[in-house]
């Protein structure tokens, strides 16, 4: 061993027992403070991480269950909302039967992990991501500080730790999301009642349930203030119409709130020990956290501490990835940065991921039923464009309550394994080439505007290297003759010796002063790619 390997071993594991105290509310003391400044200068982007391209995530929960989609645990409780009908004509009336009642119907029957986990990695997943607890404020693993998890609630399972062990199993990264910061506000329609109607006035579950109501029920020793986390912002009384209580909730409870309920304290430490409870039992690769930044503005800093040090004494180094939203110039390269089911139209100079789904977030049968996913192809494409702009894509297959996933959802899946066979030399592994692309389709950068985004077209190319090839992905069905400008002679430095369309065979080429011209053939795949080899290219 040189002096250099030993000093920098010598190193790591005085990091290492650095970070080996752990305080009295569970984070683990070490190098890394909880101070943006601290994040800032001891965060290193793992190598894994950028050469992964593409993590799937089981985005799942007692949510899939009803199979209606996204937040159905708020609008189940607002009178007018279809979740709300549909609710009480599958379940019952909300006074009654209440989101907790839908989490014990959650049952993963049919739920096989290796065989799906086997099925992403065909689909070229390099990690995968776990749901650890949703805003329905369920831990979906074995949670030491709160009672309402998935051992006890529902399948009685460890959900996240068995998903750990089938991505280890099959060599992949391994992550987990938290939302429940957002819990608190997010519920409090709970604590609601019907404005109008025969059950006009009648206070909804959660307003009414305490933990002596659950006697000789299925849900006797639990706590419902502890799930739906006590009454913060409560509908007044006297509210008589739809169009009122919406206002009303809108204005009080509806924004998305990064600090927590002023009247609870207690809400935001029990935040704290169970992130650190979930990283420590699970040690994660990757956690999302869906907050603008960081949750809890010192309290959200004492989770990614915690996180960073905690890695430092499982690997010597930090080398996991922390995801947040938004990042302001503090924050930026202390963690990565997520943009949710949106864009960017530049590339970037530090690593970011996009997260998105092929349909809804939780599962919804009516995407099956009207062919709503998304293609293999718009994945792909997405991830082309992801890739060539210096991000990861994060992709959200959706899976019905007992665990399984329908057949338009397969043939998502192996399409793009399709693709992989032939296409993945251009994405995993890659790293950015000098400008991200060219072509028509104009992104617009930001948050939550997939569906405003128009249509790639065959002249929109995006560029990437890998070992020392550069390659071009032309996001729509590119063929016969075909240009790529930003390769024209004396805009690009270097010689073009031959170019290959993956999947296929050398093509003729042409390059001049407008550009590197191609005859592609007929019938190629979607997203077809080039490989162009050269000497001074990249």
């Amino acid at each position: 061993m040189g002096r250099r390997s030993f000093l920098a071993g010598a190193a790591a594991l005085g990091l290492a027992r650095a970070a080996r105290a752990a305080s009295p509310m569970g984070t683990m003391h070490g190098p890394v403070q909880p101070s943006w400044s601290s994040l800032v200068a001891n965060y290193r982007y793992p190598d894994w991480f950028r050469d992964a391209k593409l993590g799937m995530w089981s985005h799942w929960g007692p949510q899939s269950v009803p199979a209606q989609g996204d937040w159905y645990g708020r609008f189940l409780y607002m009178q007018g909302q279809p979740m709300y009908e549909h609710h009480l004509k599958t379940y019952g009336h909300p006074s009654v039967a209440g989101m907790k009642d839908i989490q014990n119907l959650w049952t993963a029957d049919k739920w096989e992990p290796d065989a799906l986990m086997a099925r992403y990695q065909k689909a070229g997943a390099k990690y995968f991501m776990a749901l650890a607890c949703h805003h329905d404020n369920l831990d979906c693993y074995d949670s030491r500080y709160h009672a309402w998890n998935s051992l006890r609630v529902g399948p009685k399972k460890d959900i996240v730790g068995i998903w750990e062990q089938a991505a280890r199993k099959a060599g992949m990264k391994f992550g987990v999301s938290n939302h429940a910061a957002h819990a608190w506000h997010w519920y409090q329609p709970a604590y609601g009642y019907d404005p109008t109607g025969p059950k006009k006035g009648e206070r909804y579950d959660a307003f009414r349930l305490r933990k002596a109501d659950g006697k000789g029920q299925w849900w006797e020793g639990l706590d419902p203030q502890e799930l739906y986390t006590g009454g913060h912002a409560v509908l007044p009384d006297g509210i008589d119409t739809i169009e009122a209580m919406d206002k009303w909730h809108d204005a009080n409870n509806g924004q998305w709130i990064e600090t927590g309920p002023k009247d609870d304290p207690a809400y935001v430490t029990r935040w704290l020990l169970r992130q650190t409870d979930l990283v420590a039992k699970y040690k994660p690769d990757m956690v999302y956290m869906d907050d603008h930044e960081l949750p809890f503005g010192p309290v959200g800093l004492e989770a990614a501490a915690d996180y960073y040090n905690r890695s430092i004494g499982w690997h010597g180094q930090i080398d996991v990835v922390l995801t947040g939203k938004q990042l302001k110039p503090y924050a930026r390269f202390g963690m990565v940065q997520d943009v949710e089911r949106g864009f960017t139209d530049r590339l970037w100079d530090e690593p970011w991921q996009t997260d998105t789904c092929i349909g809804d977030w939780f599962y919804n049968t009516a995407r099956q039923q009207d062919k709503s996913y998304k293609s293999a192809e718009e994945v792909i494409q997405r991830l082309a464009d992801v890739v060539s702009k210096n991000g990861n894509l994060l992709l959200s297959i959706p899976q019905p309550g007992d665990g399984s996933i329908d057949s338009e959802t397969e043939k998502v899946l192996d399409g793009m394994a399709g693709w992989v066979t032939h296409g993945g030399e251009a994405i995993f592994g890659s790293r950015p080439w000098r400008v991200y692309g060219e072509g028509p389709t104009q992104l617009i950068a930001g948050m939550q505007n997939e569906e405003k985004a128009k249509p790639f077209t065959a002249q929109d190319i995006r560029f990437t290297t890998n070992k020392g090839a550069l390659y071009a992905l032309f996001l729509g069905r590119a063929q016969g003759s075909t240009t790529i400008r930003s390769l024209a002679r004396g805009r690009v430095g270097g010689t073009i010796s031959q170019v290959t369309v993956l999947g296929g065979g050398p093509v003729a080429f042409r390059q001049d002063g407008a550009g590197l011209h191609l005859t592609m053939p007929h019938g190629v795949h979607f997203v077809p790619v080039v490989r162009i080899d050269g000497h001074g290219l990249v």
